[in-house]
């Protein structure tokens, strides 16, 4: 397509030149007029022949250009020729080994087809000769199970059964074997455990007792000033009486005055009333009845102080102010010579100790251990044990239902459930059962263990009955031959109506009655 449009372009321009020279000579012939025309056509001539040698030149280069165009386009298809040449060739190559692993994979397939039908066929024919001989086998044991039943007198189902029986009787006798072990394994190292626990609890706290009467004594000046107590027919007792609510006991005592009543606030109240009478002197109806009441105020504040001293003495904060009100009332309540305030913060540092150790929470335990005898404050006043009427006094103020259950559950007023339970009780055991903190005359003690074994070992069926925990708890073995379930359920009932209506003692008693069967064998 260039060669013919430099061609195209060569012959315009002839075109061009010759016309050029055709109007140039018109043109001289005109102007020049007839004298001019040889020169005029000379002057064509060279003009055309000009033209003609320019457009000769023009189109051998065209030429020359169109040669050199055509031959770099040959040499560049040949190269992409040549390229296009060697890729196909390579794929060729490639495809030729693909072909080639192709075949013999078809080969190894058609070789393992053939080793498959031959296995598929030996296959075919053991299967055959197995169920051949699974029949015979069959046909053996029915033989050999028939004779069995005629020579043993019993059915399969009633072999099998008794098959499954022993089995069963003797893996239960091994998982009894195995979960005795285990229990008395666990029995052991909770035992050791428990043991480790309290002694450090025990080692690390170490609290001081004061043991104090249930009756105060308020000493006197002089054997006059029980006169002036007594008063004109006896005015000034009873107003002083009437005004605490205590009883005034004036006897050969020398030179005291026994003050008897069953609230210990009034009793204390009374004692410092009586004390700031005997120090004013005036001893009369109205400033009696002053003096109870100042002392009664200022007992109220004491009381209250001593609650709050005892919290953050224990680290135990958001008390409800009714709850340090009653810790402080505590101040003034006995349990067996024992302070029931200071066996309450000892209780709530054994608490915390022992929860520590179990890592358990400290601080809750620590609440419980201190209000767990909040009920003695108000027991004198509510009916029921102290440890139901201090539950309902925690709840009452807000206290959490952990601590309200483990108040429940010291005595065993209802069944423990918690660790923390558990941790109240024994703590509350250790601070009472350490030596010296609580106070009783021998003979009463004795004579009240002896009371409760012999009320319960007139019953029929009793083996053995042992009074523990400082006579809080009855214990009473009984034959399992003789007490059935039901009966031991109506005798724990009768022995603690009788324990109510024969013996006076503080608090409550549980009683227990233990009925087990024991299967035993040996191996011989």
């Amino acid at each position: 397509m260039n060669i013919f449009h430099i061609s195209a372009q060569v012959a315009l321009v002839v075109l061009l030149g010759i016309l050029a020279g055709v109007a140039v000579g018109y043109y001289l012939r005109k102007r020049l007029a007839e004298g001019h025309r040889k020169n005029i056509e000379a002057q064509g001539r060279q003009l055309i022949e000009s033209a003609i040698l320019e457009a000769e030149r023009i189109k051998k280069e065209a030429a020359l250009h169109t040669k050199d165009e055509a031959f770099q386009l040959k040499q560049a298809l040949e190269k992409d020729i040549q390229e296009r040449r060697a890729e196909v060739l390579q794929e060729e190559k490639r495809l030729s080994k693909k072909l080639d692993q192709i075949e013999t994979k078809i080969d190894l397939l058609d070789k393992r087809e053939t080793d498959f039908l031959r296995r598929e066929q030996d296959f075919i024919r053991r299967e055959k000769a197995l169920e051949q001989n699974v029949r015979q086998i069959d046909a053996l044991v029915m033989e050999q199970r028939e004779k069995l039943e005629k020579i043993a007198g019993i059915s399969q189902e009633e072999a099998r059964k008794q098959l499954i029986e022993s089995i069963e009787s003797e893996a239960r006798m091994e998982a009894g074997k195995q979960l005795v072990r285990i229990e008395n394994e666990m029995r052991m190292q909770a035992d050791r455990k428990a043991k480790n626990i309290l002694a450090l609890a025990i080692s690390r706290y170490a609290g001081d007792y004061v043991a104090e009467r249930t009756v105060s004594v308020v000493p006197l000046p002089s054997e006059d000033m029980k006169g002036r107590i007594i008063g004109r027919e006896g005015r000034n007792i009873r107003a002083l009486e009437a005004a605490t609510g205590i009883d005034i006991i004036i006897d050969d005592t020398p030179e005291a005055v026994i003050l008897s009543g069953f609230n210990p606030v009034r009793r204390e109240v009374a004692r410092l009333s009586l004390e700031q009478l005997i120090t004013d002197g005036r001893i009369h109806p109205a400033r009696i009845e002053e003096i109870v009441a100042k002392v009664a105020k200022e007992l109220e504040v004491t009381m209250r102080e001593a609650g709050e001293q005892v919290t953050f003495d224990v680290g135990v904060h958001g008390v409800h102010v009714e709850l340090i009100k009653l810790l402080g009332r505590l101040k003034y309540r006995t349990s067996y010579g024992q302070n029931v305030l200071q066996h309450s913060v000892e209780v709530a540092f054994l608490c915390g100790i022992m929860a520590a150790e179990l890592g358990l929470d400290e601080k809750q335990a620590r609440r419980a251990g201190l209000l767990h005898d909040i009920g003695k404050a108000v027991d004198h006043e509510i009916e029921g044990s102290h440890a139901t009427i201090g539950a309902d006094i925690a709840k009452k103020y807000g206290e959490p239902a952990e601590v309200v259950r483990a108040i429940a559950a010291h005595h065993e007023d209802i069944p423990p459930e918690s660790v923390l339970d558990v941790l109240v009780q024994s703590a509350d055991a250790l601070s009472g059962a350490r030596p010296g903190a609580r106070k009783e005359m021998l003979e009463t003690y004795v004579k009240r263990l002896e009371d409760l074994e012999q009320i319960a070992n007139a019953h029929k069926g009793v083996e053995k009955s042992y009074a523990i925990q400082a006579g809080r708890d009855l214990r009473i073995i009984v034959d399992s031959g003789v007490v059935s379930d039901q009966d031991s359920m109506l005798m724990s009932r009768e022995i603690a109506k009788e324990i109510e209506q024969q013996l006076t003692y503080p608090g409550q008693i549980r009683v227990t009655v233990i009925r087990e069967t024991r299967a035993v064998e040996y191996a011989r």
